[in-house]
């Protein structure tokens, strides 16, 4: 717009007289063209095209008043305003909150407690609650006291000049009940697993309790139970081994604050639901699935396995399938597929001890309403 009155675009050939007058239509002597002119290029008027341009003052005068007609039609520039009438922009400060969400993941993590309203005593209460657990608070309150902070704060105490009698706090850390949290999580599984599946072997149970009570998982339980909030360490946020000892020190809380039975209930359903969708086989590796087989087998005086292809597709490509049964007595007891064959016959083989261990797809879930819970515990204790 304002190029627009600033500027014309106009076809001619001006001729003017010095006291503004002009001799009559103009003839163009070069060939006409468009050619960009200020208004203000004619000072005693012109003609241009059988069209005469006004004075130089009333041209001014002419652009003054568009000017003051535009602003009252236009929002003010900068100041946000918007003209009446026209809809405000919705998409205009929808970068605020990607700034912010920005700003909040570049911050440094900080500790709960450093934050306005922490109540430690009242926290740990709720702990408890929440859990629906009955703790002993002194127990509880040393599950979450690891070495590395009583070292820590002893450290700074000294560098702050301290009494060497003052130094040494008084706090237990929560070694001893990690160890008897630990002891007791380990024996509760393997008596759970053995008394759900007694068919599995002693290598697939051990391999299924360490799954379950190995660091990544366990700090996996411990962070979406908050124990990085209460846990009391020197480090922040608290390292996977932290939160492992600490969880096994809660249970072993636990144990000593309500007994073998609701300890028991606690590993169960916190820990036993992990392996909900995972593998046997992903968690217990098994190198000669066919050989472990063939000894499963004879166990059972069942004669050994022979593998035969049932089914095959694009053999002569790329990316071929194979499909390996396994025949005992002319029964055909397990199928497996493959890229290759050797492939395909150790999934077979995987699929038969699946089946012959209890540990299918389409096993019953776990019974969580098993009445003799308190027996399992009590005899994981006996154990111990």
């Amino acid at each position: 717009m304002w190029g627009c009155l600033a500027w014309c675009a106009v076809e001619l050939r001006c001729e003017a007289h010095p006291d503004g007058q002009t001799d009559g239509p103009v003839t163009p002597s070069l060939p006409v063209r468009s050619v960009p002119l200020p208004l203000g290029a004619f000072p005693s008027g012109g003609r241009v095209i059988g069209r005469t341009f006004p004075s130089r003052p009333a041209a001014m005068s002419a652009v003054l008043l568009l000017l003051r007609g535009s602003r009252r039609l236009l929002p003010a520039a900068g100041t946000g305003r918007v003209a009446p009438g026209s809809a405000p922009r919705r998409d205009k400060k929808r970068w605020v909150r990607a700034y912010l969400e920005m700003q909040r993941l570049r911050e440094a993590p900080r500790r709960r407690s450093e934050r306005p309203g922490w109540d430690y005593h009242a926290e740990i209460q709720a702990f408890g609650h929440r859990l629906q657990e009955n703790f002993s608070l002194e127990l509880l309150k040393t599950a979450f006291v690891n070495s590395c902070y009583i070292k820590s704060e002893e450290a700074k105490r000294r560098d702050l000049g301290v009494d060497k009698d003052a130094v040494a706090l008084n706090l237990r850390d929560n070694a001893e009940l990690s160890a008897r949290g630990m002891e007791f999580a380990r024996s509760y599984l393997t008596r759970s697993f053995e008394a759900a599946h007694p068919r599995l072997p002693a290598p697939g149970v051990a391999a299924l309790v360490s799954f379950l009570t190995g660091q990544q998982l366990v700090s996996y339980v411990a962070h979406n139970l908050a124990l990085h909030d209460l846990v009391l360490c020197e480090e922040f946020p608290a390292p996977p081994a932290v939160l492992h000892n600490t969880f096994f020190a809660v249970v072993g809380a636990l144990l000593g604050s309500s007994g073998t039975e609701r300890a028991g209930l606690f590993v169960r359903d916190f820990l036993i639901p992990q392996l909900i969708g995972k593998d046997l086989f992903e968690i217990w590796e098994v190198v000669n699935p066919m050989g472990l087989l063939v000894e499963e087998l004879a166990k059972r005086n069942i004669a050994a396995p022979e593998p035969r292809i049932t089914r095959q597709l694009g053999v002569s490509t790329v990316l071929p399938l194979y499909f390996i049964g396994l025949y005992c007595d002319k029964k055909l007891i397990a199928e497996g597929p493959g890229e290759t064959l050797l492939a395909a016959e150790e999934e077979a083989a995987r699929v038969a001890l699946r089946k012959l261990y209890g540990y299918t797809e389409n096993r019953r879930p776990w019974d969580y309403s098993n009445p003799k819970e308190g027996w399992t515990a009590e005899k994981a204790i006996s154990s111990n």
